[in-house]
């Protein structure tokens, strides 16, 4: 195994390996397997490189950090050479972490400094400039991250909101610098070592500059950032003839389908609204949730009796509403019990046959596929981008797990097509 990388969530699990299955156009990706946990046994012989999907955005920092080293334990024990820390591409953390502690901890476990940070995945508008993080044309404390209700963002500044979360100084490669070549970047990144500093955020507002970043990152053996970070990573290995620049191929799966939506962010909301044109919905009605009166039971019922119709369940609501609910039973309270029926009904549905199943949220697809025990996933074509299909070919099982913010309008009905194998429903 060459590439380790480290998620801390699910949906951008599948999303940074996406990116290292697809690599560099014209020059192929790596051979990924996307393993859901810590694996408990040995990586199979042709596996380029692993992705481990922990659940680690919004727990405690000491869990998340026990977890992340325990992870960086498993791959060093497969024989990876390089490591990475995956998190979002809007920094989605508190002033007290996850992000800063979980990488400190990495490098420090791995003796590096000037480590690369970059959450910067311009395809879907998040870029970095002079340290700020930018959503489309907004500073990302202006968009609707603002109002996220686990991880608030309300500070653009990655640089000082990094600083809150790291005992050393941070450090900045700025977008000049980028532009001017790997050389000056690789230069930049250990100027900032020899200085003490073990975080540098780097610019970037093209995927050039994330090429760039990436030939920089050549042999080095940690960096840190979206899953944009990834684009030029597998080109380094294929170069140097350590992979063969292969693609995992996906015939597609039939059988009853399934939408579970648990993310409350714009994109989210539009998809769910531009899907219930067409298609059976329901919304879940939180405070029966929270009385018991309403569990997995009729869920299941609402998509059996709407089976081929693509089905979709909800719990999403606008910001307002989000908030009013967590001031009536706890965000805490309210947030486990949603992730906890969505599990429990994840679980019943593929008990009851469901083999496509399309998960909207972070947390959400992480409790889904906890409670499915999956353990290692195949990576197949892209759906939009940063969603690529998810295969689990010993139990005939395909899967969309989707950031919150990430896809298309008619994600959920495009999603279970190409779960299918491009069969229309």
């Amino acid at each position: 195994m060459l590439l380790g990388v480290i998620a801390d969530d699910f949906t951008g699990a599948s999303d940074i390996a996406n990116t290292l299955a697809k690599g560099l156009a014209g020059q192929g990706g790596l051979a990924v397997t996307q393993y859901l946990g810590i694996p408990t046994s040995p990586a199979a012989p042709d596996v380029e490189a692993a992705v481990i999907s922990l659940k680690t955005r919004s727990a405690p920092v000491e869990a998340a950090v026990v977890q992340s080293l325990a992870a960086l334990e498993w791959l060093q024990a497969q024989g990876c050479v390089q490591f990475v820390f995956k998190y979002c591409s809007t920094f989605d953390s508190t002033p007290e972490g996850n992000i800063g502690p979980v990488s400190e901890a990495l490098a420090n476990a791995l003796g590096v400094k000037g480590v690369i940070a970059c959450p910067a995945f311009p395809t879907v508008g998040r870029t970095v400039h002079q340290g700020h993080l930018f959503v489309h044309d907004q500073l990302l404390s202006e968009s609707s991250m603002r109002h996220h209700p686990l991880t608030p963002m309300t500070d653009s500044d990655i640089r000082r909101w990094l600083t809150h979360q790291t005992r050393d100084l941070v450090g900045l490669v700025p977008v000049a610098t980028v532009r001017a070549g790997s050389a000056e970047v690789r230069a930049a990144l250990d100027a900032a070592a020899a200085e003490g500093r073990t975080m540098v955020i780097c610019d970037a507002a093209i995927d050039q500059d994330l090429i760039t970043l990436g030939a920089a990152a050549a042999g080095v053996p940690f960096l840190t950032g979206g899953s944009g970070i990834a684009i030029g990573l597998p080109a380094n290995f294929i170069r140097s003839g350590l992979a063969r620049g292969a693609r995992t191929s996906f015939e597609g799966v039939a059988g009853p389908e399934a939408i579970l939506a648990g993310s409350c962010s714009a994109a989210t909301r539009h998809q769910i609204a531009t899907h219930a044109n067409d298609h059976p919905v329901m919304a879940l009605d939180v405070d029966a949730i929270m009385a018991g009166t309403l569990g997995v039971r009729e869920i299941v019922e609402f998509v059996a009796s709407h089976r081929g119709q693509a089905p979709l369940v909800y719990s999403s609501d606008d910001p307002m509403e989000v908030e009013a609910l967590q001031s009536r039973y706890g965000r805490e309270s309210l947030a486990l019990t949603l992730d906890g029926l969505f599990a429990d009904t994840a679980r019943a549905l593929v008990d009851s046959g469901v083999t496509r199943l399309v998960v909207a949220g972070g947390e959400t697809s992480g409790a889904v596929a906890q409670a499915l025990d999956l353990e290692a996933l195949s990576i197949g074509p892209e759906i939009d981008p940063g969603v690529p299909i998810l295969a689990e070919p010993t139990r005939a099982i395909a899967l969309a797990l989707k950031s919150g913010n990430f896809g298309a309008p008619d994600f959920f009905r495009k999603a279970l097509r190409l779960l299918e194998g491009g069969v229309s429903l």
